[in-house]
């Protein structure tokens, strides 16, 4: 974004939070190239670094705790599978069109108000495992520094703030240095425990924690990995990362789609992982004597992990605190950065009115706060379990559009496109189908229909939902895409023109051509303009396609 040009139009102005790009990101934007300036390695890295959380080993121990070794084990590596598949390409497409998961939304059968919807839904992502990651934080500052828990969790808040605040410039540095101590302090616990503990995994293998029996249960496996799929809206936060991804060329698209794979859908190899890792753990701290109650705290976990490298309970202490303090602040910067983005998108449409994505970390945050102090992590299961239904059903619709309806049955656009000139208010395709498979599958979360239709809920809203996606595409012939003939459409320029309500000049992705404005418009601009009543889609139609007559400044 440059400084204002010389034809400012009917002069719109942002506050400085909204005019610097550093502190912006770009939160309601395509990404453009004169800002992408990282390297494959870098965003990868820094995406990856926002997987650092210990919200795996808490729902890993959880599920151990609840469900006994084998069912948790099986509905653990079942959501990877389904997380893993899914992400592919949300994962491809968000790095391939600079876009986060809000916007290709838009672009993948949801229309550009039906993606408001799953905007809450992703918030709601950020500030429920925010108020999880904070609460493991206040945790370890209760047992460490006896600080009370309500008192941890408005300093596990606030630590937060100043970190993310300068978005992707400092997370990057960030996730960067920090890394390398991360990964060591990770495994080593689980090397020392594996090595010093010869019964760590027959202890593991036969743990039942509250279950009757260790052993595989159908129901308990549903409901343990529906609880496990409640990650599957990960992948959101690392297309918050891909889309500052370099444009893919002959000479990197090797160490390109490495990146993207690792980044994208490669989170869940880690995150499984470390969800077995937790299952594993709350087995070793019963064994140490740690409470059953207790056992899904990481911070208990990790002392009885660090206690096998040093013996002394002092260090191992100092050494788990350290480590879920490290842990958490690398999550969570992640959280509020990406609820910051998911806020603005939502506010920008509804209420026409941006001021700024700083301001929307404040509130995520303080969302989040207010869950810690209702201490949502003593009904952590069913928080989880639910939210699954809802978010298992948007990805569904998404990636059945990517995968179906886009490349196979060609009604959805080859491309993304996201700008509110160019797209329908409500696209039956993609919101329908999640409306509808969450409906079904919240039915079958309470019961509704059965036992193993509750166990299963979160499968049912998958299975709904992908299905059902490209049947209303076939239904609707696919009209309601595109609701004008894109001016510009995303990836077709890298020109740069100014914006006729602002000033300022931008990459032609992010622009379009408004008969309001008598000029090129920047999607920002177009996103916050309450006066045109959408005059470019009202137009006469030309084969079922709104046409009008534009001005001669868009060339």
């Amino acid at each position: 974004m440059s400084t204002p040009s010389a034809a400012v139009g009917k002069g719109r102005s942002f506050n400085k939070f909204v005019s610097n790009p550093v502190l912006e990101d770009y939160s309601l934007r395509y990404a453009p190239s004169s800002f992408r300036k990282w390297s494959e390695f870098a965003v990868a890295s820094t995406a990856l670094g926002g997987i650092a959380y210990l919200a795996d080993q808490a729902i890993g121990g959880s599920l151990a705790v609840q469900f006994g070794f084998a069912n948790a084990f099986w509905g653990i590596l079942a959501a990877a599978v389904i997380i893993f598949l899914t992400g592919i390409p949300i994962a491809y497409y968000s790095a391939k069109y600079n876009v986060d998961v809000d916007l290709l939304t838009r672009g993948a059968g949801f229309g550009y108000l039906g993606s408001t919807i799953t905007s809450i839904i992703y918030a709601s992502f950020t500030f429920i495992f925010f108020a999880l990651e904070g609460s493991i934080m206040a945790q370890a500052f209760e047992i460490y520094f006896h600080i009370p828990l309500p008192v941890g969790y408005a300093l596990a808040s606030l630590i937060i703030i100043p970190l993310v605040v300068f978005g992707m410039t400092l997370l990057s540095k960030l996730q960067v240095w920090t890394q390398p101590v991360w990964l060591l302090l990770l495994f080593s616990p689980l090397i020392a425990v594996l090595t010093g503990d010869p019964k760590a995994i027959s202890d593991w293998t036969s743990f039942a924690g509250q279950s009757t029996s260790a052993g595989f249960n159908p129901l308990l496996f549903g409901t343990a990995a529906g609880v496990a799929l409640s990650l599957i809206a990960q992948i959101g936060e690392q297309a918050d990362y891909l889309r500052f991804m370099p444009t893919k060329t002959g000479s990197n698209s090797r160490k390109w789609w490495l990146a993207v794979m690792l980044a994208g859908p490669g989170w869940v190899i880690l995150g499984a992982s470390k969800q077995l890792m937790g299952s594993l753990f709350a087995s070793v701290a019963v064994s140490n004597g740690t409470a059953l109650a207790k056992a899904n705290e990481p911070i208990q976990m990790y002392i009885s992990g660090f206690h096998y490298m040093f013996g002394n309970a002092a260090i191992a202490l100092t050494i788990a605190t350290f480590f879920v303090i490290l842990s958490q602040i690398k999550i969570n910067v992640t959280n509020a950065y990406s609820g910051s983005l998911s806020w603005s998108n939502f506010f920008s449409r509804t209420l026409h009115t941006h001021p700024g994505r700083v301001v929307w970390i404040f509130f995520n945050v303080g969302i989040s706060l207010t869950l810690m102090e209702a201490n949502m992590f003593a009904v952590l299961g069913k928080i989880l379990g639910f939210y699954s239904n809802v978010a298992v059903a948007w990805i569904g619709a998404v990636v059945a559009d990517l995968v179906i309806n886009k490349p196979l049955l060609k009604l959805s656009p080859s491309y993304l496109e996201f700008k509110r000139a160019h797209l329908y208010n409500f696209n039956p395709v993609g919101f329908g189908a999640m409306v509808i498979a969450s409906i079904i599958s919240i039915l079958a979360f309470f019961g509704f229909f059965g036992a193993y239709a509750q166990a299963f809920s979160t499968f049912i809203a998958l299975g709904v939902a992908f299905v059902l996606s490209p049947i209303i595409a076939i239904v609707t012939k696919g009209k309601y895409y595109i609701a004008r003939d894109p001016h510009y459409h995303a990836g077709s320029h890298h020109d740069v023109l100014s914006c006729t309500s602002c000033g300022f000049e931008y990459e032609k992705d992010d622009m379009a051509c408004c008969p309001h404005h008598e000029g090129p418009i920047c999607s920002l601009c177009c996103s916050l303009e309450s006066s045109c009543h959408d005059m470019c889609k009202t137009s006469s139609e030309l084969n079922g396609v709104p046409v009008v007559t534009m001005p001669a400044r868009c060339g």
